[in-house]
């Protein structure tokens, strides 16, 4: 079988647009957030366990799948303190429906959290780049991590910083100076958020 010119271009669009279709992101695609940037941004970042997630249409607008999330709040970080937060949150993704956009009972989580819409509806800043998970290493530490692996989470972070006339922590400055992706240890990830404007 001989192909012809136009065929063959033909077929090489139709797998372009398959293949495109393979490595979209989960979600949405978001603009890169350094961590300052997402602590300025956030309204509520808190550090806690999931209790109960639920995923449901909206309340009022029926055509939009939510996931509701639960947490126990170990420590806020920015904004008022409590013990319980509970969020809705927009899922468009068929996956995210499947399993409650990843949120599980007993996962550990740091979120910088988004204003509230006029619809209830909640989300972390940057999507997957304001919301850490929380693991051990093989040292036993804690460590955080966020759905893009941390990259980017600190570029240009010290030249922002030096701008607005900040002094970093030991331990901070020694992270922003030299960015890395990878899980960091969450207590540094901590100092870091208060510096940037966290409750102090």
């Amino acid at each position: 079988m001989r192909f012809t010119r136009t065929s063959l271009f033909t077929v090489f669009l139709l797998l372009c647009a398959l293949s495109m279709g393979s490595y979209a992101q989960r979600g949405a695609r978001t603009l890169p957030r350094g961590l300052d940037q997402l602590t300025q941004e956030a309204d509520v970042i808190l550090h806690g366990s999931v209790v109960s997630t639920k995923v449901e249409p909206h309340p009022q607008l029926k055509n939009l799948m939510t996931v509701v999330v639960s947490m126990k709040v170990s420590e806020t970080l920015k904004g008022t303190p409590r013990k319980s937060f509970v969020f809705r949150q927009y899922i468009w993704d068929l996956r995210d429906q499947a399993d409650a956009a990843q949120y599980y009972k007993g996962q550990e989580l740091l979120l910088c959290m988004g204003p509230v819409s006029d619809y209830g509806l909640s989300s972390p800043v940057g999507l997957e780049q304001g919301r850490f998970r929380i693991l051990r290493n093989a040292k036993g530490e804690l460590t955080a991590v966020n759905g893009r692996g941390n990259a980017g989470l600190f570029d240009k972070v010290a030249e922002r910083a030096q701008s607005r006339g900040m002094k970093l922590p030991a331990r901070v400055n020694a992270l922003v100076s030299k960015p890395q992706t990878g899980p960091i240890p969450l207590a540094v990830l901590k100092d870091a958020i208060r510096s940037f404007g966290g409750n102090q």
